[in-house]
């Protein structure tokens, strides 16, 4: 397995990541022509970036891309943000994502920033994590400190060092929020 820069993909592995956004978050990304725009998206924003702060990795194993992951400066660098990370399903708990989100905050690092930071919705019917389906208005701290993940992508985030830097409540409709999550670099 190879970690590349998603730039120098083909349009045949530019589809294949495409495609994991529609197989693996088809809440975000209902059809393959939505996953395509994101990706054709994220990779105009590093053509316009000049400065090169942005950065799209991928995972290439036989010329196929098994995950890809994505970074955007915020805060004048001092921040970026996390956006998206994908695997590819049936290669999922291999250590592909850990090893995506390593380079990632890596290439951070080297471009000066502080903090990674995303956002991790909530927003599957009947929720993953404790912060689901509950007044999150009521209590929320208690609520964060008490935080379970359940079958949610923040168990993930959490093994990598994340920590919950705050919340929307119903970000996403009654019940669904939208949690935060920051590690600094």
């Amino acid at each position: 397995m190879e970690i590349v820069n998603m730039q120098t993909l083909t349009p045949e592995q530019r589809t294949q990541a495409a495609q994991m956004l529609t197989d693996e978050l088809p809440l975000g990304w209902e059809t393959l022509e939505d996953a395509l725009e994101e990706v054709d998206e994220r990779l105009d924003i590093v053509e316009r970036d000049g400065i090169g702060e942005s950065l799209f990795l991928a995972a290439v194993e036989d010329d196929n891309v098994l995950g890809w992951i994505g970074m955007l400066p915020c805060y004048n660098g001092n921040v970026y943000e996390l956006h998206p990370l994908v695997v590819r399903h049936d290669r999922q708990g291999e250590g592909i994502g850990t090893i995506l989100v390593q380079e990632l905050e890596k290439a951070a690092r080297e471009r000066g920033g502080i903090t990674m930071h995303l956002g991790a919705d909530d927003e599957k019917p009947g929720g993953e994590t404790s912060l689901a389906n509950v007044d999150l208005y009521d209590d929320l701290p208690t609520h964060i400190k008490n935080f379970k993940p359940g079958t949610h992508q923040a168990a993930f985030y959490m093994k990598m060092g994340y920590k919950i830097i705050g919340v929307m409540p119903d970000a996403n409709g009654i019940g669904k929020p939208d949690i935060f999550f920051g590690k600094r670099l």
